[in-house]
């Protein structure tokens, strides 16, 4: 993708997601849930306690399905899941949209790599305040990290869509036993 590209898409995240302050903190509590969510266009409850018995979760708020910032985040994770799935994590994407239109979404920009849940009435993207402050039924761009103890392990909010993949993936690193904090 060209650089000039790549500024202007930021550049409009950046305007969509001006004003977000993620409330949860490293330590704290991450709220449970079960919601709608299609993985591979295919639709399934999603329960975060029983995910994260499994391993560590990478939760990531974006704002709307098909638009240019999310999607192209949709890719860089959709890319970086094997990376993820390696280290023992689960990827999963939440925004306010419909589950018919995540089905879709799942398929063709998460390249049926990872699950989109959906809060169409923004429960769960309160809880984890979450919300852009320009639409608060909208989700902004926020990542956590939550540890197996369900505690959050790493948050990071930001415009730049790819930082997200980048900076949640040394975290699962960090998580590791051994690794240096």
């Amino acid at each position: 993708m060209p650089s000039f590209l790549r500024t202007l898409i930021c550049a409009a995240v950046l305007l969509c997601t001006a004003g977000a302050q993620a409330a949860l903190r490293v330590g704290d509590a991450a709220p449970g849930f079960t919601t709608a969510a299609a993985v591979a266009g295919k639709t399934f409850d999603f329960d975060l306690t029983a995910a994260l018995r499994q391993g560590p979760v990478v939760l990531y708020f974006f704002p709307k399905a098909f638009t240019q910032g999310c999607t192209l985040e949709a890719h860089a994770f959709a890319e970086a899941t094997p990376r993820f799935a390696a280290l023992g994590a689960k990827v999963v994407g939440m925004s306010h949209d419909d589950i018919a239109t995540l089905q879709r979404f799942s398929t063709e920009a998460c390249r049926d790599q990872f699950a989109v849940a959906s809060d169409p009435q923004a429960r769960t993207i309160r809880a984890y305040d979450a919300a852009a402050a320009a639409n608060p039924q909208r989700a902004d761009r926020i990542s956590y990290v939550i540890g197996q103890d369900g505690r959050i392990a790493f948050v990071h909010v930001g415009a730049d869509p790819l930082a997200h993949v980048q900076q949640t993936e040394a975290a699962v690193l960090r998580l590791r036993p051994g690794a240096k904090q």
